[in-house]
């Protein structure tokens, strides 16, 4: 018997990158797992992908953020075990070189959202269960202002839900790095090439992580009942130089 056997785990953004992964992932510890995405291609071609690990997998197309589309399809889910939210993005640019708005969505997008989604999953979210949410380390106040800030909130939130819904629910985040998923996908490859070599100059591992290495880590804060409150850097040590 699988660590997550007979287990729902429910994905925000499970359709590329590390969401779906850590769906295929789910899958193979036995879990059934539901993903969810706004863009209908995206989310079918990823279904047909895992369906060929397991067919208890179905996604749904809606905008999380959005809470009068987010309502009703919990409702209608119901109970569930894991949730993960990949929710959130990023950007480039200092506090004075940014400009407000782009600031201000990079912070809505990544805390605020993640805090309306939380706010409305947490409910559905079985004894014993966890919620996933997704941070991130690297860059600097100067070159990622948003970003940073954002990631910070998503942090101090971790750290306030946990306590929250203790006993009953786990709280937790992954904080990766720059790595090449999906979210990179309007960059050419050559600015592709050249962000990858601007990140492996900095990382004291000397390369950026593979997608299954930042995977797993949502992984284990599902699979390991005592950790809560954590945000689990994945990032070849650069939140530490």
């Amino acid at each position: 018997m699988t660590q997550l056997e007979g287990q729902l785990v429910l994905i925000f953004g499970g359709a590329s990158g590390f969401g779906f992964q850590a769906a295929q992932m789910s899958l193979r510890q036995g879990a059934t797992v539901r993903i969810v995405g706004r863009h209908q291609q995206r989310v079918a071609e990823a279904v047909t992908t895992l369906k060929r690990v397991s067919d208890r997998v179905e996604g749904a197309v809606l905008d999380a953020s959005d809470p009068d589309q987010l309502a009703p399809y919990l409702k209608q889910l119901g109970q569930v075990d894991h949730v993960i939210s990949m929710l959130g993005g990023a950007m480039g640019g200092g506090f004075l070189t940014a400009s407000y708005e782009e600031i201000y969505h990079a912070v809505e997008q990544k805390f605020f959202v993640n805090l309306k989604l939380s706010q409305l999953v947490v409910p559905y979210i079985r004894d014993h269960g966890s919620l996933t949410l997704t941070s991130g380390t690297g860059g600097h106040p100067y070159d990622a202002s948003g970003a940073i800030i954002g990631n910070q909130a998503i942090n101090t939130m971790v750290a306030g839900m946990a306590v929250e819904a203790a006993p009953q629910i786990r709280v937790n985040a992954v904080a990766p790095t720059w790595t090449p998923t999906g979210l990179w996908r309007d960059l050419d490859a050559e600015q592709l090439t050249q962000s990858q070599a601007n990140m492996t100059a900095q990382i004291p591992l000397q390369r950026v992580a593979q997608v299954d290495e930042v995977a797993s880590a949502y992984l284990f804060v599902m699979t390991n009942q005592f950790v809560t409150g954590q945000v689990i850097n994945v990032d070849g040590g650069i939140s530490v130089v």
